[in-house]
């Protein structure tokens, strides 16, 4: 629990490494690495150098198949670092499969691992103890599952590859984690709601916040989750100057341009630190669109 699922060894044709951008708003007052400034290492390191020349983007988009992301996990781990200094990532990449109850393949994902390091430093001011001694900053885990994006209902699911030098099915097996898993919490922490308290703010979704996929991108729930539950802390009483070091987020539908959704988190406590388990949806819908546990630190 709270942990980035581990990277198994790949090939090195499935793997990249090189500099990552870093921007004056990714660093906290501390010092600390933003959670949400971490995932875009993957477009940077791994989609640029790799994927954009594979055939799971050359060839598979041609037939209209895209991997969509259903669930990211991400990390934000030592600190402190400069801004003045820029941070190398470690990425890597594996095709895999899930089955069904009975055995049959039920989906075709793709998951990313991403690991960041960085240089232990000071933005302004004296210089930290173990200055220049290089720091693991961050991971990310990007499950996608294979879809027909723009098909029709009912046939949008991807079963098998066609061609373009991809197996048929992926060797590798996934075990799929289901989203309500994300209710359970580890030893040691301990509920400080008794169920979910529905947000006051009603989130209203423009172009600003979509993407090329046509829908809401991803990135933007666990910022509108964070927002939430530190409404929810300062509502209890509790502190809100806090900086969340663990996010893992569920998507189950999209949400798009000119949608309205609420929120509602259910808060928890896990030693010092404080976190909720948020859910993101549209009335009279019946299961919510996204599901995340954010667990936070001061």
């Amino acid at each position: 629990m709270f942990e980035v699922p581990p990277r198994p060894p790949l090939p090195a044709e499935q793997s990249a490494a090189g500099p990552m951008s870093l921007r004056f708003e990714d660093v906290s007052q501390d010092g600390r690495l933003m959670l949400m400034s971490i995932p875009h290492g993957l477009g940077e390191v791994l989609w640029r150098e790799v994927l954009a020349r594979h055939a799971i983007y050359l060839g598979l988009l041609a037939d209209g198949i895209i991997p969509i992301l259903s669930r990211l996990v991400i990390g934000s781990l030592d600190a402190p670092i400069s801004i003045r200094r820029s941070l190398e990532a470690d990425a890597g990449f594996q095709l895999a499969h899930t089955v069904n109850a009975g055995g049959e393949v039920d989906r075709l994902v793709l998951n990313l691992w991403l690991d960041v390091y960085g240089e232990c430093g000071s933005t302004y001011g004296t210089p930290p103890a173990r200055a220049g001694e290089r720091l693991h900053v961050g991971r990310v885990f990007a499950e996608h599952v294979f879809t027909r994006l723009f098909a029709g209902p009912g046939e949008r699911k991807v079963l098998r590859f066609e061609g373009h030098g991809l197996p048929p099915v992926p060797e590798a097996r996934y075990e799929w984690r289901a989203a309500d898993a994300l209710f359970t919490l580890p030893e040691g922490a301990r509920w400080l709601d008794d169920e979910l308290v529905r947000d006051t703010t009603v989130v209203v979704f423009g172009i600003g916040q979509t993407d090329a996929n046509q829908h809401v991108n991803s990135l933007v729930y666990p910022a509108i989750v964070e927002a939430a539950a530190l409404r929810r802390f300062h509502a209890m009483g509790e502190p809100s100057a806090l900086l969340p070091r663990f996010a893992e987020l569920v998507f189950r539908k999209p949400s798009f341009a000119g949608e309205a959704v609420t929120l509602a988190t259910r808060a928890f406590a896990m030693g010092e630190r404080l976190g909720v388990v948020g859910v993101v949806g549209a009335d009279g819908e019946a299961r919510p669109r996204v599901i995340a546990q954010m667990l936070f630190e001061r």
